[in-house]
């Protein structure tokens, strides 16, 4: 069994894209499952994307990287700065300490000028500076409980974080450390980075914090955000689009953990490491398992062209990716878009099913995958999984196998952007229920904006004046 176990349980979204606010809670189970599942649906544009953007944001914050640079465009034109904000639960399940964190932070553009010696402007770069970040902390052990407080605040402008008791706890009394902790400060919103979780405040707390139950939690979430926390975007898709296979991984054994994400073309053999070949390998052999029953005698494998040394003379391998199907073998960039989706995030999959501590979001789940497979792969996973999927869809099958309480809508309205359904009986069918909103309304938000086939056509033969016939 792992040390801890961490969940995302909330977000809010504020002023994020299209999402003026928007909030979702992960923790909407009705039948007390293992696996915490999120389908979101909704029409084209209406802020599907915008939680998988939030999480990918996330996901740079909590490993100390760098925000890039698109992420200023996310900030709402109507707004000075977004505001993102998390809520966790994390158990030690050494003493069984339960902790509730909440993580928030706002992200604004920033604009740098490269004015040359005239005093005329060369050019403009944008950059994401997060700032105000916010990390609240309670815990219960036992029969002692401590309330929600606050433990980090980066707002003020003259501290390095407020308010001063729990800087002492973290950081101690040591006046030397001002110094290092202001310049670490500043690096950070430079470098379009957390200060929180950058590795040179991380260092000092580690070194000279007093209170264990706050070092603890805050490693949580440096170890779920570098290892337990994965995002599959409309990129994946787009590599898939070009015959290269993304295979994104998180492989242990014993003692070893492996995980990534490897970008293989497909068109061609490849060079990769030697020492990847191994890890490749067994993840491969991992996948296949299941592989074969989802799309029943399929399986592939790597095929091995022969050895090269680089010009560092390190040693690589040349491999191809195969498709084994029927004793056929053929080169797995002729198999559909579909399979190589399934494929490419097949193995994380198999470890929301296996694992409680991770969480797996992918935008797009249904592109290029058989709807029926779909809807029983993801009733698999939410009945038996023990992991925490986020998934964006556009198709409906999903909505008929799954719990309802794990499924949720975007609306028409930016200032409450997410909904579930209220009024759905046991033996409602989800996925007529929707249907019968989207022509009815019988929400209190609207789900989808109405469109005039009779406008559309309109619309097509117009535009069609001016291509000629």
């Amino acid at each position: 069994m792992k040390s801890k176990f961490v969940r995302l349980q909330d977000i809010i979204i504020q002023d994020f894209k299209n999402v003026q606010y928007g909030q979702l809670s992960f923790e909407n189970n009705r039948k007390n499952y293992d696996a915490s599942i999120l389908g979101l649906y909704g029409q084209n544009g209406s802020g599907k994307t915008s939680l998988i953007d939030a999480m990918l944001l996330l996901k740079y914050a909590l490993c100390g990287q760098a925000v890039p640079e698109y992420f200023a465009d996310y900030v709402n034109i109507n707004a000075e700065y977004a505001t993102l904000t998390y809520t966790f639960k994390v158990v030690n399940n050494e003493d069984y300490t339960e902790y509730k964190l909440i993580y928030s932070f706002n992200i604004k553009k920033d604009v740098e000028e490269n004015i040359n010696t005239n005093g005329i402007i060369n050019n403009q770069k944008y950059k994401t500076v997060i700032f105000n970040e916010k990390l609240k902390l309670a815990y219960e052990h036992n029969q002692e409980k401590v309330k929600l407080s606050t433990i980090i605040n980066t707002k003020s402008e003259t501290e390095i974080f407020t308010p001063k008791s729990k800087y002492n706890i973290l950081v101690g009394t040591n006046k030397k450390l001002v110094m290092d902790l202001m310049v670490a400060k500043k690096m950070t919103a430079l470098s379009s980075m957390s200060f929180i979780f950058s590795r040179q405040f991380l260092d000092i707390i580690r070194k000279n914090c007093s209170d264990k139950n706050y070092l603890f939690a805050i490693e949580s979430l440096v170890d779920y955000g570098n290892n337990e926390l994965f995002i599959i975007n409309v990129v994946n898709s787009g590599l898939i689009n070009m015959n290269t296979l993304p295979i994104n991984f998180k492989y242990e054994e014993k003692a070893s953990l492996a995980l990534g994400n490897l970008a293989i073309p497909l068109n061609d053999s490849v060079l990769i490491p030697e020492k990847m070949l191994d890890v490749l390998k067994k993840v491969i052999d991992d996948m296949n398992i299941v592989l074969k029953q989802i799309v029943p005698g399929l399986t592939i494998e790597i095929c091995e062209l022969g050895m090269e040394l680089s010009k560092d003379n390190y040693k690589n391998v040349r491999i191809q990716f195969m498709s084994n199907k029927n004793d056929k073998q053929i080169p797995l960039k002729y198999e559909s878009e579909g399979i190589k989706k399934i494929i490419s995030v097949l193995q994380l999959l198999i470890v929301v099913y296996n694992q409680p501590s991770i969480t797996v979001a992918i935008d797009e789940l249904d592109a290029g995958i058989f709807e029926y497979l779909l809807g029983e792969l993801l009733q698999i996973i939410s009945e038996k999984g023990k992991g925490q999927l986020m998934f964006t869809s556009h198709n409906l099958r999903p909505l008929e196998t799954i719990d309802k309480g794990f499924i949720a809508f975007t609306t028409t309205n930016p200032a409450n952007r997410y909904i579930r359904f209220n009024n759905i009986k046991t033996n409602n069918n989800l996925r007529d229920f929707y249907y019968r909103d989207i022509i009815l309304g019988e929400q209190e938000e609207n789900t989808y904006e109405p469109t005039n086939k009779y406008d559309i056509a309109f619309a097509f033969r117009e535009a069609g004046e001016h291509i000629g016939s």
